[in-house]
C-alpha cells in the first residue's frame, strides 16, 4: 500500500489507476476464503480469524496467505487436535514464530523480529467464576499480543460481595484504563463493577449456566437491562469482540499521548 501511495505522490500513478490496485489489495481470494489482508492497515486492528468450524487444512492455507501478505496471524478457537496438526504443517516453514495457548483456544503465528507496537495503559479482565476463565484467557492472550498490558482476576462473582469489593479495589490500584467483566449465570458482575468504577467497563455474558435462562440468555439479557451507566455488553461468549473494542480504547489512548 505504501508503494502504492509514494507513486502517486511522485506523479508516477495516475489516481484512478492506484484505486484500483488499493481494492485489489483488500482481499486475497484463496478459493475456501476471501481474506481481508488490510484490514490492520486500515483499522488499526489485524483480521482474527475465527478457527472453529475450520479443518487444519484450511486454517493452514488461511494462516499461510496471512503469513505472506501481513506477517502475522491470529486464529481464535482453535481446538487442540486441530493446532497440534497446524503446529506440525508449520515447524518447516522457516523463520517463522508459531504458538497455540490451550487455555484461551487461541493459535498465533507470526514472522520472527515482527514488531509489536507496546501500548501505555492496561486492561483489566475479571471473571464471575472459575468457569469463565477460557473465555477470559481469550481476551487475555489477543490482547497481549497486540501489545495491551493485562491484569486477570479471577471467581470474583457477586455471590461473595466482599470479592468484587476486593477486585474493585485492585484494579483502582493497578490503575487500568477498561475492565472486560466476564460472566455467566445471572450476569450481574459487569453491572456491578460498572457502579463501582469510574472506567469503561465491557460486559461478556457467558454460556455458563443451566435451567431457565441457560446457555448465557439470563447473563445477556441482565446486562443489557443494567441501571449501571458506562456499561458496555457484547454478545454471548464472543470476548473477541470485548477484546478489540479495549485495545481501540487503548490505542487512542497512547495517540492523543503522542499528539502532547
Amino acid at each position: 500500500m505504501r508503494d502504492i501511495l509514494e507513486k502517486v505522490k511522485k506523479g508516477e500513478l495516475e489516481v484512478n489507476v492506484a484505486e484500483k490496485e488499493l481494492r485489489l489489495l483488500a482481499v486475497k481470494d484463496i478459493e475456501i476464503a476471501l481474506l481481508d489482508v488490510s484490514r490492520e492497515v486500515r483499522r488499526g486492528v489485524p483480521e482474527i480469524v475465527f478457527g472453529e468450524g475450520k479443518s487444519a487444512d484450511q486454517l493452514y492455507e488461511i494462516v499461510r496467505t496471512f503469513l505472506d501478505e501481513v506477517g502475522r496471524v491470529i486464529v481464535s478457537r482453535v481446538a487442540q487436535g486441530v493446532a497440534d496438526t497446524l503446529l506440525l504443517k508449520l515447524k518447516d516453514l522457516g523463520d517463522y514464530e508459531v504458538k497455540y495457548e490451550p487455555k484461551a483456544r487461541v493459535f498465533i503465528a507470526k514472522k520472527r523480529g515482527f514488531e509489536n507496537v507496546k501500548l501505555i495503559g492496561r486492561v483489566g479482565i475479571v471473571t464471575a467464576g472459575t468457569a469463565d476463565l477460557q473465555v477470559a484467557e481469550e481476551a487475555k492472550i489477543i490482547l497481549e499480543e497486540l501489545g495491551c498490558q493485562t491484569l486477570l482476576i479471577a471467581d470474583v462473582g457477586i455471590a461473595g460481595l466482599q470479592r468484587v469489593i476486593m477486585a474493585a479495589r485492585r484494579l483502582i490500584e493497578e490503575d487500568v484504563d477498561v475492565v472486560i467483566a466476564v460472566a455467566g449465570m445471572e450476569g450481574a458482575l459487569p453491572s456491578v463493577l460498572a457502579s463501582i468504577l469510574d472506567i469503561p467497563v465491557i460486559g461478556v455474558p457467558t454460556s455458563v449456566g443451566y435451567g431457565f435462562g441457560a446457555r448465557g440468555e439470563a447473563a445477556l439479557m441482565n446486562m443489557l437491562q443494567s441501571s449501571s451507566l458506562g456499561l458496555t455488553v457484547v454478545n454471548i461468549d464472543i470476548v473477541v469482540a470485548a477484546a478489540i473494542a479495549a485495545y481501540l480504547v487503548l490505542r487512542k489512548i497512547n495517540e492523543r499521548g503522542k499528539k502532547g
